[in-house]
């Protein structure tokens, strides 16, 4: 009888383990999804401010300065 017992609790801790090894490796993956999507999402942010920076400089450079002087003052 009590050898029934501790097999049914064997059991059922076996099962609830297994369980949550699903789980956690469920949320491993998510997270791990979660992570490259943020860091592509990053790096597409910083080509973008690369690119903006590049053109404010283009700007505000003293030959693009002096060119668009010029065309003014004709």
């Amino acid at each position: 009888m009590v050898s029934r017992i501790y097999l049914v609790i064997v059991i059922f801790c076996l099962t609830a383990l297994l369980v949550f090894t699903v789980y956690l490796r469920s949320a491993n993956n998510r997270l791990f999804f979660q992570y490259y999507q943020c860091r592509a999402e990053q790096k597409r942010l910083t080509q973008q401010l690369g690119n903006k920076q590049i053109q404010v400089e283009g700007l505000i450079s003293p030959a693009s300065v002096w060119k668009s002087l010029d065309k003014s003052s004709r």
